[in-house]
């Protein structure tokens, strides 16, 4: 089990890149436009640099939903390799079956 705080600081940011999400990507749009004048740019940096720096995507940690381990993550089932064999040995995961041959 990851350190509660770990994942509590993990959650408020997903909610802070919720929030700011549209905003860094209008700023994004005018940087990357190459019809905006350099003004409009240097305008739109200095804006996106005074965004919260937790409202970047960027640090978000995927972490497991069950034990909240960040190592180990299954994007597909959002849970750890650990989490996602016991579940899989309940089978409680649809069409997951362990293999034999």
């Amino acid at each position: 089990m990851a350190k509660i705080s770990k994942v509590v600081k993990n959650n408020k940011r997903k909610v802070k890149v919720a929030l700011w999400a549209d905003r860094r990507k209008a700023a994004k749009a005018i940087i990357n436009n190459p019809k905006s004048s350099p003004e409009d740019v240097d305008a739109a940096v200095m804006k996106l640099q005074k965004m919260p720096r937790d409202g970047s995507p960027i640090r978000v940690r995927n972490r497991c939903s069950q034990s909240g381990r960040s190592r180990g993550y299954l994007r597909k089932f959002g849970v750890s390799r650990i989490a996602l064999r016991e579940l899989s040995l309940e089978g409680q995961i649809p069409g997951v079956v362990k293999s034999s041959w």
